[in-house]
């Protein structure tokens, strides 16, 4: 017989401390997307929107052999980058978005992936989640991309209470400690991602299990 948790308490500071403590005790904070350069990342995280990392890392490859500048992109051409990228998911938008980004990075830009959200933005392909991957990852801002993982976690496990992936990024800017905003990114991604489940959450294996409100948690407590 299973036990539900009818009211999940809110985590406190402290508590929430010790949750991000645990998680940093054994999640490495590193994206699990390849990459070289800014510009490899930049595309690389473009071709991940509604893709898994694995599919975008055996792409990439054979893109970035003949790809390695923006000019290169602009050489290479959208038909041939379609071509290189067809195994990922909106592959023809993505070309499209790769071309343009390209174009910016060239003319406006000087070569340099932009260091700030309002110039990421102004690229195609770029939204607020890509942009903060970039600030997070390359630049090393406690930026937050609240992609389907990290919002199911932060609203499972009761740091957040909010409907839109935009507020949850907000109200955890403001509880995630100090120590852990940067690489809280990546605990989170990567907790979601192999232990916290959307459909079968590991709670059994789960080594934040203590501080979780998942009202349902025991109900996969084998």
């Amino acid at each position: 017989m299973t036990v539900k948790v009818k009211k999940p308490k809110p985590l406190n500071s402290a508590r929430i401390k010790n949750f991000f403590d645990t998680l940093s005790s054994y999640i490495v904070p590193e994206s699990e997307l390849n990459w070289s350069t800014p510009l490899d990342l930049v595309i690389a995280v473009v071709l991940s929107a509604q893709c898994t990392d694995k599919a975008v890392n055996k792409a990439t490859p054979g893109l970035w052999k003949h790809c390695r500048t923006a000019e290169d992109y602009l050489n290479f051409g959208e038909d041939r980058i379609r071509n290189s990228i067809r195994s990922i998911g909106l592959y023809k938008n993505k070309a499209k978005s790769i071309i343009g980004i390209c174009q910016l990075i060239k003319e406006k830009f000087n070569n340099v992936v932009p260091d700030n959200r309002e110039d990421l933005q102004s690229m195609p392909g770029i939204g607020r989640k890509t942009a903060n991957v970039v600030l997070n990852v390359l630049y090393d801002q406690p930026a937050l991309a609240v992609d389907t993982h990290i919002f199911r976690v932060a609203n499972r496990v009761g740091l957040a209470d909010a409907k839109t992936p935009e507020a949850t990024e907000k109200i955890l800017l403001k509880k995630i400690p100090g120590a852990h905003l940067k690489p809280a990114h990546h605990y989170l991604i990567l907790h979601g991602r192999y232990t916290c489940k959307a459909r079968k959450p590991l709670c059994t294996d789960c080594r934040v299990f203590d501080f979780c409100n998942y009202p349902y948690k025991s109900d996969y407590v084998s």
